[in-house]
């Protein structure tokens, strides 16, 4: 699963993948996150997010990274929002009032541009990388994010072998493996979603579910 893989899925609009609505377990645990009233909000492989509209409107200024330059471009017009484009090192930089999105690898990032951060959020970043990648991204987060950042966490578990990914099953000793050697691994909910998202069970699933992670 290399960059054009997902090139080639936001092109094609093969984006599944993406909400049309705010994330209901992003509006009830993001106080649970540890994140301070007003901070900055890191946003990874953010695509298109909503989320971040829901984030900026708690009133933090929210930072995020996207590999697609069109996906990025969808986010400012869809929302009618004027983003100023400029460069930042390796990133292409979209901004609006409190929203900045840079268009580039994740794994280009260094700690410095990520200094100001008080809060992370993944919704959809490690369950959309196979084994071998999610390895590197918990490793490169652990070296980007700041001592004392909390990140909310929101993870998938289902039988691997009864569907392809992404998404990726990734299972809660998984998730405490990754990301132990940086940071405390709370688990703050566990919820069976399979009868609410009927396509998964149409491609054969027999068990799903979603986990609320606190990582620190």
């Amino acid at each position: 699963m290399d960059a054009q893989h997902w090139h080639d899925r936001w092109e094609q609009n093969q984006i599944g993948f993406h909400q049309d609505s705010i994330n209901a377990h992003l509006e009830s645990f993001w106080t649970e996150s540890g994140a301070a009233p007003g901070c900055s909000v890191f946003v990874p492989l953010c695509g298109k997010s909503l989320d971040m509209l829901w984030l900026r409107s708690q009133g933090h200024p929210v930072l995020g990274i996207e590999l697609s330059r069109k996906a990025v471009a969808d986010f400012f017009s869809e929302n009618r929002l004027q983003a100023e484009v400029d460069q930042q090192g390796l990133f292409e930089r979209w901004r609006c009032d409190g929203l900045t999105l840079l268009v580039g690898d994740f794994f280009n990032l260094q700690a410095a541009d990520l200094q100001q951060i008080g809060g992370v959020y993944d919704r959809a970043s490690l369950i959309a990388l196979p084994p071998a990648m999610r390895q590197e991204y918990a490793h490169h987060m652990g070296h980007l994010v700041p001592p004392g950042v909390g990140t909310l966490l929101i993870s998938m578990e289902y039988p691997q072998d009864q569907m392809d990914g992404p998404p990726f099953s990734v299972a809660q000793e998984e998730v405490e493996a990754l990301y132990g050697e940086h940071f405390g691994v709370e688990l703050l909910h566990d919820l069976d979603v399979l009868e609410e998202n009927p396509r998964f069970r149409e491609r054969g699933l027999s068990r799903m579910h979603e986990k609320i992670y606190r990582l620190r």
